[in-house]
């Protein structure tokens, strides 16, 4: 009987240590963020088809106009610091010129149809947004958002999704 009791608490113990574990688990904001992160900056996707624009962030690899693509958090229409920079460079080499543009929103999969339709929308409009900060004239910006219906890359998984969430800059 001594020899079952102390089974018995030898295994309440290990079942309350595993419990115990699983407690550093990330949640999906976190864990796509991280995803993200690792798949702009290691990767990149050939942007063939989609406006001629390079993917991949390459924030930090030359000149700012040559990078057309804001990538953007789950859930989220926040611009990311790394693409400020990007996004000013373009705002000037719209602003004074005869040049316009138009900023493509897109969402991933998750969510409604129209809820992915407005956050496309929101994205687009927050980079307009700074863009006119920037100089350029509300006039030389057009907002569209194709929410989920347009993915640059067909898959579910973190990385694809995070390559979904984005804006792109088109001239016209």
């Amino acid at each position: 009987m001594k020899i079952s009791l102390k089974l018995l608490g030898i295994g309440l113990l290990v079942l309350l240590l595993a419990g115990c574990g699983s407690w550093s688990k990330k949640t999906g904001a976190a864990a796509d963020g991280a995803a993200a992160a690792n798949g702009a900056q290691t990767s990149g996707v050939d942007g063939g088809g989609l406006g001629g624009s390079g993917y991949g962030s390459g924030v930090g690899s030359g000149d700012p106009l040559s990078q057309r693509i804001i990538y953007f958090d789950y859930d989220s229409a926040e611009i990311k610091a790394e693409y400020r920079s990007v996004i000013a460079a373009h705002a000037q080499s719209v602003r004074g010129s005869g040049k316009s543009l138009v900023l493509e929103g897109h969402s991933d999969e998750r969510g409604s149809r129209e809820y992915n339709i407005a956050l496309g929308e929101r994205r687009a409009n927050t980079v307009k947004r700074l863009m006119v900060a920037g100089g350029a004239s509300p006039s030389q910006i057009r907002t569209i958002s194709y929410g989920e219906e347009r993915p640059a890359v067909q898959s579910s998984d973190g990385q694809s999704m995070a390559q979904n969430r984005r804006v792109e800059i088109v001239y016209r």
